[in-house]
């Protein structure tokens, strides 16, 4: 008798990265080439809390409407070619677009069964003042729904890994202790999850590709295998570009250190091996698993207050003494009004450039950033003392744009709960209601030890220069932390990286992070350090507490500082950008 085949692999897509993502990226995926599984990530926790905000006023409301219009449009695409959706556009309400699919599906005239994920919603147990509160529910609630013939699987809070853990435990019978498995699927649907950032997206090395492959890059799929093996890719024919650069950076992207955590399996990034199979082709095998830990991550979201903001423009000469005198007519202003705001910051951008050609560039910017609980201290007191200085201050004055009432922002937290606490159910097409168990076999994480250096390099000549010209990065928040994912392309650049770029080094180059916890973790297999930085986002992206509230420019400007570089690690004049 011929032994039992293994399972063909499963081709899994994806069609969004964030809330907003390109519309027509749904059709593209479904028309570009074959797929089994289309996911589509819709959620974050700025997300969370847009949505939470929505549902105060339309108590309807709770979902990624963006998803039904783009369904109304693929909905029969993806019936024909027999492509199974899974998203996490339910949000607060995954019953309610459940329910909305449905009926678009009977007005369409299209035969699909949907279902969906619930139990992530914790607001009956959350603090009085809580707008969202939601557990980060694992994959297993998708396989079940799958497996019982849903075509189309709508969840709330899932982890963004879970789009593609659910369909591939489904489609290979993975139990929930095959960890190695689930792990490989984890960094594949990490990958994945963001979008166009896996194909050329947002990527540190783009001045080296031509300028017309970024234009329209495609979505990244993978190609999974039963052994927890991937192969990431694209349709061909689409623009952007799959490498071992783009890949590395997804990977490093919102992590923090060896054991990458979720509800499924604990992921070892450390044990991440990639390799460059074809054009547009990247293997990721070698991936280990640990159990999960015995908690889940619950994200809190409530309202922190009002914040409103004063954008100076200052032009020509003298700017520092423009701001300095405009800071002190605004301050005496704020302590002369019945309620100084909570929370005042002042922030000079030096946009401005010597003997500039246009009066734009000779301008710079000072913002005022206030906050407090109450609405009407930052409102009309705040920007009604900014317009009054408009004949009464520095020369030039004027402000980029009239200050409003005041707004409301958010604030994110992030805690945990038993995983027993959380009643995990997938509700499948005909109505039956499926437990979710919380998992066999927990474990309480620990740190990785840290692996060896690399010895390092030779003594050598060196030149001062911007580290960008050897090393790439990709930063991104985590609530109030930061991570920025720095990494090489060579053995003697990792073996110069490894020794040069350390906590101290990493300090000092940003002085912001100057005064925070930084934790600096290895990843040798990616020849990459990863760096979190504990606090510099404040409460979280939706508080905005900085210039760039999601960090996403950190990396960037990590590669711009200078510092020494062996001669040999750098490129020649004719590698050297322009």
């Amino acid at each position: 008798m011929p032994p039992h085949a293994p399972p063909t692999p499963l081709r899994i897509g994806n069609a969004s990265g964030f809330y907003g993502d390109r519309f027509d990226a749904l059709r593209e995926m479904l028309t570009g080439g074959p797929l089994d599984v289309l996911t589509g990530d819709y959620l974050a926790e700025l997300t969370m809390l847009i949505l939470g905000r929505d549902r105060l006023k339309h108590p309807a409301g709770g979902y990624a409407r963006t998803f039904l219009a783009q369904l109304e449009e693929c909905l029969g695409l993806a019936h024909e070619r027999g492509v199974r959706v899974v998203t996490n556009a339910g949000g607060l309400d995954p019953a309610g677009l459940a329910d909305a699919v449905r009926e678009l599906a009977d007005r369409l005239g299209i035969p699909v069964r949907v279902a969906h994920v619930e139990g992530d919603d914790l607001a009956a147990r959350a603090p009085a003042g809580t707008l969202t509160a939601h557990a980060y529910l694992g994959g297993h609630g998708i396989a079940v729904c799958l497996r019982e013939g849903a075509d189309i699987v709508v969840t709330g809070r899932v982890t963004d890994a879970a789009l593609v853990t659910g369909p591939a435990a489904a489609h290979f019978g993975w139990g929930p202790t095959e960890y190695d498995r689930l792990a490989g699927a984890v960094v594949a649907g990490h990958v994945l999850e963001c979008g166009a950032q896996a194909t050329g997206g947002n990527y540190a090395f783009f001045t080296e590709h031509p300028p017309g492959l970024l234009i329209h890059p495609g979505f990244p799929l993978a190609e999974l295998h039963e052994d927890g093996s991937s192969v990431i890719t694209k349709h061909d024919g689409t623009g952007g570009i799959v490498d071992l650069g783009t890949v590395t950076a997804q990977l490093l992207y919102e992590t923090a250190g060896a054991r990458y955590a979720g509800p499924d399996v604990t992921a070892r990034l450390d044990t991440v091996r990639l390799a460059q199979e074809g054009p547009d082709r990247v293997r990721i095998e070698g991936v280990r698993g640990e159990a999960p830990p015995a908690t889940l991550k619950v994200g809190l979201g409530r309202l922190g207050g009002f914040r409103n903001e004063v954008a100076f423009v200052l032009t020509g000469l003298d700017i520092e003494a423009k701001a300095a005198l405009v800071r002190a007519q605004m301050e005496a202003a704020l302590d002369a009004a019945p309620s100084r705001p909570a929370e005042v910051r002042w922030e000079l951008a030096r946009t401005d450039h010597p003997d500039a050609s246009t009066e734009e560039t000779a301008s710079a910017l000072l913002r005022l950033v206030a906050r407090d609980k109450d609405q009407a201290v930052v409102g009309r007191s705040l920007s009604g003392a900014a317009v009054e200085l408009a004949l009464a201050s520095y020369p030039g004055f004027q402000l980029m744009a009239p200050p409003g009432k005041g707004e409301p922002y958010g604030v994110f937290e992030a805690l945990h709960v038993d995983r027993g606490a959380v009643t995990h159910t997938a509700v499948l097409h005909d109505g039956r209601r499926v437990p979710v168990p919380p998992g066999h076999g927990t474990r309480v994480l620990a740190d990785v030890p840290e692996p060896p250096l690399p010895d390092p390099l030779p003594p050598g000549p060196t030149r001062r220069a911007p580290l960008g010209l050897v090393a790439g990065a990709r930063s991104g928040d985590k609530g109030g932390s930061a991570n920025v994912g720095v990494w090489v392309r060579t053995d003697a650049a990792w073996r110069w990286l490894a020794h040069t770029l350390t906590v101290d080094r990493f300090r000092a180059l940003l002085p912001e992070t100057a005064e925070l916890t930084v934790v600096r973790h290895l990843l040798p297999n990616l020849r990459a350090l990863n760096f979190v930085v504990d606090g510099l986002l404040g409460e979280g992206v939706a508080a905005r507490h900085r210039f760039d509230p999601q960090a996403k420019g950190l990396g960037e400007w990590l590669r711009t500082r200078h510092l020494e570089i062996p001669e040999a690690l750098l490129p020649t004049p004719q590698e050297a950008r322009p």
